[in-house]
């Protein structure tokens, strides 16, 4: 195998949730009183930020408090008032389980809260296969190296041994300044031209394709 040790981004990398972040946003902007109303390009863009940087991105001059009034309104649409299914990309429990099978530790790396997280887990059948998670709210936002950072020191690996997976901008310049090789995914929330300027060593289209090129060693 190329990377003994494997970090994912969550949303847009391995489950398909791009509708329920954006109508959640969406949502949560309108409860506030949000003017002009958030269009979906702008809410796909900021996928994959912390909450707190996302909201303060997508409305521009927000002051703190609104901030969290969004932000309390986006989990509470996005965990308790949506019904729009998160399914998992095709080939990601399959492809995941060879990975670890093979001897990769998997991590996952994301800008959801520890809340979140923790709840979608077991509800998709992966918390077994994941050794480590850092999420937003315990560490510092994408694209600062911090969570890549931590994933290494609890785990021992040098940064040469790993590899992040991601679908943004936002994943790939974290593992960037992080030093850490990237792979970027072209179906999730940013245009494959985007995450190019960042030089991943691989790009796939589906998510077996980078299973077999990091199992190919």
């Amino acid at each position: 195998m190329k990377y003994p040790f494997v970090i994912f981004d969550w949303d847009g990398t391995l489950v398909d949730s791009e509708a329920r972040i954006i109508t959640s946003m969406q949502a949560a902007a309108d409860d506030y009183g949000w003017q002009p109303a958030l269009t979906d390009e702008a809410v796909r863009n900021i996928i994959g930020l912390a909450l707190p940087e996302a909201i303060r991105h997508i409305c521009p001059g927000i002051d703190e408090e609104g901030v969290d009034a969004i932000r309390q309104g986006y989990t509470h649409h996005f965990l308790e008032r949506s019904n729009l299914e998160m399914p998992l990309f095709d080939g990601v429990k399959e492809g995941l389980q060879r990975l670890k099978d093979a001897g990769c530790m998997l991590a996952v790396a994301t800008g959801k809260s520890r809340r979140g997280l923790d709840r979608v887990l077991p509800e998709v059948g992966l918390a077994s296969l994941f050794e480590h998670t850092r999420c937003a709210d315990e560490t510092l936002s994408k694209p600062d190296p911090l969570m890549l950072h931590e994933l290494l020191d609890v785990t021992g690996f040098d940064v040469r041994q790993a590899v992040m997976v991601g679908d943004t901008e936002y994943d790939l310049g974290m593992a960037k300044n992080a030093g850490m090789d990237r792979i970027a995914v072209t179906y999730g929330a940013h245009h494959p031209d985007r995450l190019q300027g960042y030089n991943p060593v691989f790009v796939a289209d589906e998510f077996v394709e980078l299973v077999d090129w990091v199992l190919a060693g």
